[in-house]
């Protein structure tokens, strides 16, 4: 089974969970125009001030989407 990484872009401030869910607008774009066999995707809320949005990728497109995209960090995914 092929290693899987979360990319994660983290956003903080009042603003922060509107940002994150726009921001997961423009990863799936991402996918479509590139027509990268990726699905996951996603945001969350972790509190009012603080919220991410990720893309989970495999090991053969994490160098290329992370220099293209510059995540500001990533994690091992568990599924």
């Amino acid at each position: 089974m092929e290693r899987k990484i979360k990319l994660i872009w983290d956003f903080r401030g009042p603003a922060a969970a509107k940002t994150a869910e726009h921001h997961e607008i423009h990863l799936k774009e991402f996918i479509a125009i590139e027509k990268l066999p990726l699905k996951i995707t996603g945001f969350e809320i972790l509190n009012e001030m603080y919220a991410i949005a990720y893309m989970v990728v495999t090991d053969d497109y994490m160098i290329a989407v992370r220099d293209a995209l510059k995540p500001h960090r990533g994690e091992i995914y568990q599924e």
